[in-house]
């Protein structure tokens, strides 16, 4: 069983890669990491630590990783726990807060509020009318910063370390 657990919930699978390139981080630091749809998340008791995150969709959090957070808000409040979120699209890269619930339910565990990643926007990954219009514009790209992603794992796995 893996003593990490990092869970993610996507539209377009952008979050899912960050997801992999934040455990793949903490891995290089000897722990053994599981990355999971939050949807798959029944309960996060087995897990020493947690990493969660989510796409964001004007300003708003995917559902099945707020019912993660809210259905195992007593068990996360009693094991370190990292949030971030990935979204905002074009070259004026803005951190975003996160939706009021999560904020709330972020305190009540002990959580920081989330880290911002830039997202992506691909007309092949595009659903919807509104997301192909923006696809066509110079909201378009891929906006992730894989050094800033990296970095931000990279502290999370110093932590890791540090309370072993």
């Amino acid at each position: 069983m893996a003593e990490i657990l990092v869970a993610y919930a996507t539209k377009s699978g952008s979050t899912r890669e960050i997801a992999e390139v934040i455990a793949e981080q903490i891995r290089h630091a000897a722990h053994e990491v599981t990355v999971l749809d939050a949807a798959d998340v029944r309960s996060v008791e087995p897990y020493k630590a947690v990493v969660l995150g989510s796409a964001l969709y004007a300003g708003r959090w995917r559902r099945e990783a707020v019912k993660l957070l809210m259905r195992n808000e007593k068990l996360l409040a009693r094991r370190p726990v990292w949030l971030f979120h990935s979204g905002p699209i074009g070259p004026q890269q803005v951190p975003q807060r996160a939706p009021r619930k999560v904020r709330e339910i972020a305190a009540r565990i002990g959580a920081d509020e989330p880290a911002t990643f830039g997202g992506r926007l691909t007309s092949e990954a595009a659903v919807g009318f509104i997301a192909r219009k923006m696809a066509g514009s110079s909201l378009a790209g891929d906006f992730r910063n894989w050094d800033d992603i990296r970095l931000w794992a990279h502290l999370i796995s110093e932590r890791l370390v540090a309370a072993r």
